[in-house]
């Protein structure tokens, strides 16, 4: 890689002779940089796709290509993302129906809006793995057709399909109105040429088949994954999905414990199911009633009660409970982003520093609030709330000074932290190496700063593409040994020009 010329791309200062000058010399990481260009205009879009479909792929998907700018037959990836994108022709379509690679037949399956002919054509392709795709993806009635199909492969797919009418999917889960399927990836796998000689309860040796798939005559595997499908789909009758909730299988009644419409009695088992990981979705799930939530306060897995703590419809008595028991650490939960001003100003005057802290996080406190919270005694507290705007400098200052390395790179973090802060924060002593990382990103940050900030491995790279750091610096850094640093000073929009250039040549 070169890293000089990488970097080069990705300056937004970069004049557009010299990216016309780059797109003749990129090679894949600097054309990737150079199509990530928001200034990349139309003609240079085209001479850089010219270049590597893989590029004229990444265009196309991010709007810089039309249909008129491809030739699917010499760009048919390029092409086949444009259809992707519904920009594509319908000609294009009915061309890559039939294509004899059948990699572009799948990517074809996988494309919205298909004429009716070419969806018709793929559904009948011998190939499994297109009729899949399409089933992945395809229309109501497609899929109500593709349901119908006998290989287990795209009934799996069907369930997956969100737009799968409800009754086709019930169907699946209970095999009412479908005939049988014949056919799975695994039996298809046979070493002996007669189907299901002889039963296969172990994994198939297959290179290309999932871990645990066997077949005895039933398709076991294969239809175990299309009720797991089915159960997760939202398309999916209630009615007919709640009688999974017993299941032996772990799997599929996990795949319940996310559903927001099912009946508080199934809510009442899987809250009792002895799969951690089940209750904790159950946990998180905003639809389940408070009592069942309650009765999830007291589970012995501190995961199922950490989930709980991220449910939005959490009561906040109860959340308060948790935030003394369970590590929830300094993030924005739902239901203190959603609390009213008065539970707002009631969380504020909680005893307990845990809750305190997670009201801290929220990022649009009232000033009375925010600044009560600013001046606490509880470093935890502090953390949570040093980066909130509007905080004065004085306030934050305090906060290091009170609390030293324990609040530092928190501080550092403040979007109103201003210059002379950012660089006591470089001061300190002892440093504190995510605190050189933070002020390296700051946008207030000096030049005295992002010197300090220089000293630090991690905050190196950081430092050198700061708009602020002097240009002779990020001049001399473009020859450091280090290549993503040399690269970062040559993303410096501070570079002079005529540097530019003749990094360019």
């Amino acid at each position: 890689m070169n890293h000089i010329l990488c970097g080069l791309a990705a300056n937004p200062a970069l004049p557009a002779e010299l990216v016309d000058r780059l797109i003749t010399v990129a090679d894949d990481e600097i054309a990737t940089e150079l199509a990530a260009r928001e200034d990349l205009g139309h003609a240079q879009a085209l001479a850089l796709a010219a270049r590597d479909e893989g590029t004229a792929v990444h265009l196309a998907y991010e709007g810089r290509l039309t249909s008129a700018d491809i030739d699917p037959v010499a760009q048919p990836q390029a092409a086949l993302a444009l259809l992707d994108t519904g920009a594509g022709l319908p000609e294009w379509a009915r061309r890559f129906a039939t294509d004899p690679v059948t990699e572009r037949r799948e990517k074809l399956a996988a494309c919205p809006d298909l004429p009716p002919d070419v969806t018709d054509t793929l559904a009948a392709d011998s190939e499994i793995a297109v009729v899949a795709e399409l089933a992945l993806w395809t229309t109501p009635d497609m899929a109500a057709r593709l349901a119908r199909h006998p290989h287990a492969e795209v009934r799996r797919a069907v369930a997956a399909n969100e737009a799968t009418p409800p009754a086709v999917l019930e169907m699946l889960l209970t095999g009412d109105g479908l005939p049988p399927a014949r056919h799975c990836l695994v039996c298809e796998r046979e070493r002996t040429p007669a189907p299901h000689a002889r039963p296969h309860p172990h994994p198939h040796p297959a290179d290309d088949l999932p871990p645990g798939a066997f077949c005895t005559g039933s398709h076991e595997s294969t239809v175990h994954d299309m009720w797991r499908q089915a159960l997760s789909n939202p398309a999916t009758p209630a009615r007919a999905a709640a009688g999974f909730a017993g299941h032996s299988s772990a799997l599929l009644r996990w795949s319940l414990a996310g559903r927001s419409d099912l009946p508080p009695e199934v809510w009442g088992r899987l809250a009792d199911d002895a799969l951690p990981g089940i209750r904790g979705d159950l946990a998180e799930n905003p639809a389940v009633d408070a009592a069942h939530l309650r009765a999830l306060a007291t589970d012995v897995s501190p995961d199922v009660r950490r989930s709980l703590a991220h449910n939005p419809r959490v009561p906040l008595d109860l959340l308060a409970s948790l935030a003394g028991t369970t590590k929830i650490g300094a993030t924005l939960l739902p239901r203190i982003a959603a609390a009213t001003p008065a539970e707002v100003e009631s969380l504020a005057k909680s005893p307990d520093p845990a809750v305190r802290m997670l009201l801290a996080a929220r990022r649009d406190l009232p000033p009375g609030t925010r600044d009560a919270l600013a001046a606490d005694t509880d470093a935890k507290v502090l953390k949570s709330i040093a980066p909130h705007p509007g905080l004065s400098e004085a306030r934050l200052r305090d906060m290091i000074d009170r609390h030293g390395v324990r609040v530092l790179a928190r501080v550092a973090t403040n979007p109103d932290a201003s210059p002379s802060l950012l660089e006591h924060v470089t001061r300190h002593d002892p440093p504190v190496p995510k605190a050189f990382r933070e002020v390296a990103r700051h946008r207030n940050a000096t030049a005295p700063a992002l010197l300090a900030c220089l000293t630090d491995r991690q905050a190196r790279p950081i430092a050198a593409a700061h708009p602020s750091l002097p240009v002779p610096v990020v001049v001399e850094l473009l020859g450091d040994t280090e290549g993503r640093v040399a690269a970062a000073a040559a993303a410096n929009p501070s570079l002079p020009p005529a540097m530019m250039l003749k990094l360019a040549r």
